[in-house]
């Protein structure tokens, strides 16, 4: 079974693997077969879900949705991440694609995933992408109207600098709860830029997506000498795959990343989740970053 961490001092309390659901509407499932995939992942105690309202070009919440109206009982087994701020052009009045992180925006971007996800309540509502145009004041006034009405419990951001999340923190009576960030062995800047210094020192756990780099690690040849090191890790951890090994590399990090998996597939959530029982060793770790990166450390 999967871990369960609390992602911040003021909760809440979540899987360590996370569910993506970002490319539902490329897996062509029926809603009955999306039940039969939630119950086998929940099943496995992947029970946190991650979502966004423009992911499929605005549909896949509602198409959750469909899933949970016909299994309303599993609801009571998950927790419901979900994301805005971002426009894109998916949608006819917005003839560019922008940020939009006003007060009125979050609130009914957030209602109206309540509506297409069935469910009276999310469980952490994010700010999708930084907005030079965010004004925190505003942001925070929208996290507490939906807080106080029940509808949110918890609150955080995705891909904040430390000091867009320090600007946001400074105008909130309660402590945001994560940053999810990108995090693999092909994109490590986050490693020394501070973002995940920021994180540790406040006790709170980041969320990690595209940690397999949405396919570059396995398609780009640039980085075959990192699948060849992969490799050579795996058979010396005797794990069944290079993608254990690197779920188990960025758990590795001690500010205890959840890794979320982006695959309608449950053989490859299991060999995501079978990275718990990995310990790879700290020159393990760095002959990946080595073969990542092309270089030594200095």
């Amino acid at each position: 079974m999967v871990q369960r961490i609390t992602l911040a001092p003021q909760g809440p309390e979540f899987s360590r693997f996370v569910m993506g659901y970002w490319r539902l509407m490329d897996w062509n499932m029926s809603p009955r077969q999306l039940v039969g995939f939630i119950e086998e992942h929940l099943d496995l105690g992947v029970t946190t879900v991650d979502h966004a309202d423009i992911y499929g070009g605005y549909q896949c919440e509602a198409a959750f949705g469909e899933a949970m109206k016909l299994a309303p009982h599993l609801r009571a087994r998950m927790e419901i991440v979900s994301k805005c701020g971002i426009a894109t052009t998916a949608r006819a009045e917005n003839a560019i694609g922008h940020y939009i992180t006003d007060r009125d925006h979050i609130i009914h971007s957030a209602e109206q995933s309540l509506k297409h996800l069935a469910t009276d309540h999310l469980d952490l509502l994010l700010i999708h992408r930084p907005d030079p145009l965010m004004d925190a004041d505003e942001v925070a006034e929208a996290f507490q109207t939906l807080h106080q009405s029940g509808k949110v419990r918890h609150f955080g951001v995705s891909n904040f600098t430390p000091s867009q999340f320090s600007l946001l923190q400074s105008r909130l009576p309660f402590t945001l709860a994560t940053n999810q960030v990108e995090i693999s062995p092909v994109h490590q800047p986050l490693l020394l830029d501070g973002t995940l210094d920021q994180l540790q020192q406040l006790r709170i756990h980041p969320m990690a997506w595209s940690c397999l780099g949405g396919g570059r690690l396995f398609n780009d040849e640039a980085f075959q000498p990192l699948r060849d090191e992969l490799a050579m890790v795996a058979h010396e951890m005797n794990a069944a795959s290079i993608e254990e090994v690197v779920y188990a590399w960025v758990l590795r990090l001690p500010s205890k990343p959840l890794p979320i998996i982006g695959s309608g597939k449950i053989e490859r959530v299991r060999t995501a989740v079978a990275a718990q029982a990995l310990h790879m060793t700290r020159q393990q770790w760095f002959r990946i970053r080595k073969a990542a990166l092309g270089y030594d450390v200095p």
